[in-house]
Formats: C-alpha cells, structure tokens, sequence
C-alpha cells in the first residue's frame, strides 16, 4: 500500500485538521539549503577537535569515533549548553546535508542560540580499526534501535565526562538536546525517554518508528505513561520507507497522534521527501530555533 493512501487512512485517527496539511501538500523541487548552512565572512568560526573512543564498558568490544564543535564564544567559566548527534559524521560535514558547524556559528553570532558545544558520534563497529563507512559499523542498530537505557548509559558514563574533562558542560537537562536521522532519529527519542532527567529536547528525522527492534512500541507506551517533560520535534517525509519494519510515514504518524494525545510539546514537519536528510539539513536552522525557543 502506498505511503499517501496509509496517511489517508490515518486521518480517521489524528482528524482532519491535523492531517490537512499533509495530504495537500504540494510537489515542490527538492529542499535547498538556506543562507544560515552557508559559511558568512566576518562571523567568528567555532573549532571542531577529532576523537577515537574504544574504552567502552557499556558497548564492550566497539570503537568509534566522534568530534567536538567548541562555539567561538565559548567561556570556559559558564556551563554551557550542548547538543548531542548520532551518526555524527554525517552532521558535521561542512559539505553534507546538515553542516551543523556552519550553522551553529551563524545563529550564535546572530544571538538566536545560545553558545553551544556540539558533540558529534558515530556508532560503534567491533574491532580495532575505524570502519571506512560509519553508515555500516556493525553495533549501529544494537545502539540505536534498542529500546533500553544503554545507549543513555553510554553517553552520561562514558562521553559526556570524557568531553567534560576540557569542556564546562551544563548539567541543566532543558539545555541539553540529542539529534538523529533514521536509526539515530528513534535512538534520540529513546535517550530522551529513558532519562527525561538528562536530556530534555530531541531532534528526529526520518525517526525509524518501526519494528527493528520494538521502536513500533513507542506509540502505545507514549500513550498510557505519565506525561514526560520532554520538547521534541520531528520531520519525516511522505514517500519515506516502507519495508519489511514496517511504514516509516505511518510510524511517524503515529508517534504524532499519540504526542498530541498526551499533551506534549512537539512539532511535526512533513513533506515529499525519501529516506534522506535534505528536507531535515534545509529546515535544520528553523528546527534548532523551536526546539531552542524560550
């Protein structure tokens, strides 16, 4: 069955008004980058630092590594806020879909976020060399699908003091966020969820809210748990997967009714888009100012 005639379907569910939007969405040409992914002259550049990390006690046996964006007006005296991206490579690359670094200078200079450090981590991969593509390192879905606390473990254990060694992180959960696409979308949620008392604010995109590994479950627990102090905002696309997992437009959907069911602070963001980050990388700089706003 197709992705826009399962979103029909669906509107019995979230009602008209909510899924309006969606279904009458225009065909539009592909997303494009705005002028905050672009690098502006005269704009204090923030430093990106490169890291391996194989100590592992959480996932034993992995290697990854990760980088560290510092904010050019970073003060060493003053926790400051951070955000916190799966599949990292694919975030900080100045010539990717998302080139975080990029923006983040433009909207901290133009006083739209505060100064904020970026922490950029690939998936670990059992061995001892670096894999040559972190897409395909082999304990990504361990981490990322898992509905448990490990991977939130693995972060307030292990990378958070490593970074915290040369950085003054804030311990402030409401200024902390955690980001991810596809694997790492549902990764962030789950963090977010596990522990509410860390992490506050979650970017998902393409979110895989299906059954890898459980993810399909999020719906129905979202429903009947106590409400959660957390802000999330999600992009998925129309025309995303639909495989053997399950629907990723309709499990998006679903994560939506139940949000709004609940009464969460959340923001949906569809369009035409495939199981890529160019819809999420053109809107990255509007999705860091509402999760972000005040």
């Amino acid at each position: 069955m197709k992705p826009l005639v399962l979103l029909t379907l669906f509107s019995h569910l979230l009602g008209a008004q909510d899924l309006a939007p969606i279904l009458s969405l225009p065909e539009m040409p592909p997303p494009m980058l705005g002028p905050e992914s672009m690098v502006k002259e005269g704009i204090p550049k923030g430093t990106v630092s490169e890291h391996v990390w194989k100590e592992s006690k959480i996932f034993p046996g992995t290697i990854r590594s990760y980088s560290v964006y510092q904010p050019a007006q970073y003060d060493a005296k003053v926790p400051t806020a951070f955000i916190v991206f799966q599949d990292g490579h694919n975030y900080a690359n100045p010539n990717g879909d998302f080139r975080v670094p990029v923006v983040l200078d433009n909207l901290i200079h133009a006083g739209e976020l505060p100064p904020m450090i970026a922490i950029f981590i690939n998936p670990g991969d059992m061995g001892t060399e670096l894999p040559k593509q972190p897409w395909k390192s082999s304990n990504r879905s361990v981490e990322y699908d898992t509905l448990s606390d490990a991977y939130a473990r693995f972060l307030l254990e292990e990378i958070l003091p490593e970074v915290g060694k040369s950085l003054n992180l804030t311990t402030d959960p409401d200024q902390r966020a955690i980001c991810g696409m596809s694997s790492g979308g549902i990764c962030a949620w789950t963090v977010a969820w596990q522990r509410p008392d860390a992490f506050r604010k979650v970017i998902s995109q393409i979110g895989s809210f299906t059954n890898i590994r459980g993810g399909d479950a999020y719906p129905g627990l979202i429903r009947k748990a106590p409400k959660k102090p957390i802000r999330a905002f999600f992009q998925d696309g129309i025309h995303d997967l639909d495989n053997e997992h399950g629907s990723w437009p309709l499990g998006s959907m679903q994560m939506q009714a139940a949000l709004k069911f609940a009464g969460y602070d959340y923001r949906f963001v569809w369009g035409h888009g495939e199981h890529n980050g160019k819809q999420g990388g053109a809107i990255f700089p509007d999705t860091m100012r509402w999760i972000w706003r005040k």
